[in-house]
């Protein structure tokens, strides 16, 4: 599936002057969004592995995209149900965040392990942009760039609504988890060529 939103990834991120550093950028197409809202009827839970995402280790930027039609159900109705009342896809057709990270610099990076962060920017969804601060975890492993994050959206405070008939019986907040694996960026400052490609 073409994904028209890269570019504009790639302008706010790869094509800005950056500093020079050790990991460089790192960027993935296929990163994965997953959600979940626990109700006294039926959980709802979803998968959107159409995500893209470029992270600058050097400025400690990063920016990720998303088809709002990319997300698949469990059920079929429920996947319509998602486009055409609450998301409103063919009007809002993508969702994004741009932002930064602070808590780890290249250096810390460098250490084995998952390391704790703090990320804050932008996330626009349904037409509506709202500043968020979440707690993420950055890991360079194998030449990769891991990035994950969990944190809960509040349906309200991006204008979704939801239909009377089943308003006591939906939440009204719903858990959204990143998952990020980023390769080093092309031509990329200093990006480490990950093993599996020497």
């Amino acid at each position: 599936m073409k994904q028209p939103f890269l570019p504009l990834l790639l302008l706010l991120l790869l094509a800005a002057p950056g500093r020079a550093h050790a990991q460089g950028k790192y960027l993935t197409k296929a990163g994965v969004v997953t959600f979940f809202s626990a109700t006294p009827i039926e959980d709802i839970e979803a998968r959107n592995q159409q995500v893209a995402a470029v992270l600058d280790l050097g400025t400690s930027q990063l920016a990720f995209s998303l088809p709002v039609t990319g997300f698949v159900f469990k059920r079929t109705l429920m996947q319509e149900h998602f486009n055409e009342n609450y998301m409103e896809s063919e009007k809002f057709p993508k969702a994004t965040f741009t932002g930064r990270f602070t808590g780890a610099d290249a250096a810390t990076l460098a250490a084995a392990g998952p390391h704790a962060v703090q990320v804050e920017g932008s996330l626009t969804m349904h037409g509506v942009t709202q500043r968020i601060q979440v707690p993420a975890s950055l890991e360079l492993k194998n030449g990769q760039l891991l990035a994950a994050a969990t944190f809960t959206v509040a349906t309200a405070d991006y204008h979704i609504e939801i239909p009377l008939l089943v308003r006591d019986k939906i939440a009204k907040t719903v858990s959204v988890r990143v998952n990020l694996a980023c390769n080093p960026a092309p031509g990329a400052v200093g990006a480490t060529t990950p093993p599996a490609a020497r």
